[in-house]
């Protein structure tokens, strides 16, 4: 499965975008999928997670409450909408999916990743 994120610009503070995670050459279907983020000279964090089919998600404490991840199996793209964005959210943001159907935060359970997508918060 290979993985391609999009969606990521340059915003304001109190901004808001929506990122896209896309599969190609295979399907989410029974896959997990998480967000996560890394901001220069800092370690890759967690963001977002979403179980298979879409029932269960979980959310780093820095953002719950301003960004929710919603996926369209049917599409085979899962989402990620940040409302409220401030600049300490400006990082590469990456998709990532991981074979079993349940959440997690921790990078190293997932199997395949994809290209960052850059996010900028100006103050």
């Amino acid at each position: 499965v290979q993985l391609q994120a999009s969606g990521g610009g340059l915003v304001q503070a109190g901004g808001s975008l929506t990122l896209s995670c896309a599969a190609s050459g295979g399907t989410l279907s029974w896959y997990a999928v998480g967000w996560f983020r890394q901001a220069p000279g800092k370690e890759r964090e967690f963001v977002s997670t979403i179980s298979w089919p879409g029932r269960n998600t979980v959310y780093a404490r820095s953002v719950k409450g301003r960004f929710t991840i919603s996926r369209d199996n049917a599409k085979n793209t899962v989402y990620l909408r940040m409302n409220d964005l401030k600049p300490e959210d400006t990082a590469a943001y990456y998709c990532a999916a991981k074979r079993t159907t349940t959440v997690s935060d921790n990078l190293y359970e997932y199997d395949f990743w994809g290209r960052g997508t850059q996010v900028t918060v100006s103050s």
